[in-house]
């Protein structure tokens, strides 16, 4: 275990805790049911399960394919904790961006995983005391006011994740100039079919897997073309310490600003 590389080691950890949370899941309604004696057919759990499925599995897949080249690693975590897409990735993206980490490398899956835990463990303390607080804090929450701000967060969320993304050339090692050609072709697709062919609501799991594949091979001919430029970041320059009358060593930049 002293040898592994990390990636090994949060590969290993990864798949123990995602094996030991599907017994947990799985395990805890079989127990209620071999204890009250109440197991369902298998023409039942087909008959209900089938629908659920044909909406879920496609999203799972998709997110799958979206989320890890963003997490990495930490994808293990963030799949077993939920609420990916409105808590896990807006603190993984912000934690990388602060930390100065690429994407897909091992600082940023270190990163990205310790931001997931940490917003994995404050959400468990949220819920907590929304649990507890509910009944006080009832008459707050029904206000018209409050309910009326609560319906525009998850748009307030994705709206500054959506400017972020549309402001920002930045993609770990590589600065990208024109990605957002990529998507044009597909979201005009995707509004066609959804206005003319068939609505997208409850099949957005099958718009992203149709969606993911188009974008890469849009970002791949205009990047043929010339239409999408990728160049290596410049690297910041550390200026080297010089020693101090008094032996401190000081920045070289700020021995520019003394002189």
């Amino acid at each position: 275990m002293k040898d592994m590389k990390y990636s090994d080691k949060i590969h290993l950890v990864g798949r123990a805790g995602s094996v030991m949370s599907l017994c947990i899941m799985l395990g805890i309604p079989a127990l209620i049911c071999a204890v009250y004696d109440i197991w369902p057919t298998i023409g039942e759990v087909v008959s209900i399960g089938s629908g659920l499925l044909a909406i879920f599995v496609p999203t799972a897949i998709s997110e799958v394919f979206s989320y890890t080249p963003i997490l990495g690693s930490a994808c293990y975590i963030a799949f077993i904790t939920g609420n990916v897409l409105n808590l896990k990735l807006p603190c993984a993206v912000s934690a990388m961006e602060l930390a100065d980490v690429a994407q897909g490398s091992e600082e940023g899956d270190a990163i990205s995983t310790v931001a997931i835990a940490a917003s994995s463990m404050l959400t468990m303390v949220v819920i907590a005391l929304g649990v507890v607080l509910l009944v006080p804090l009832q008459p707050i929450l029904q206000q018209p006011a409050v309910q009326t701000a609560t319906t525009y967060m998850l748009p307030a969320l994705f709206g500054s994740m959506f400017f972020g993304m549309i402001t920002s050339k930045s993609a770990g090692e590589y600065i990208i100039h024109g990605k957002l050609k990529a998507v044009v072709l597909p979201l005009i697709v995707i509004v066609l079919v959804n206005f003319f062919v068939t609505p997208i609501s409850g099949k957005e799991g099958y718009a992203m897997l149709g969606a993911i594949p188009l974008t890469i091979l849009c970002a791949y001919v205009l990047y043929k073309k010339g239409a999408i430029k990728v160049e290596l970041a410049k690297k910041k320059e550390v200026q080297p310490v010089a020693p101090t009358a008094d032996g401190d060593m000081i920045h070289g930049d700020d021995v520019q600003e003394d002189l």
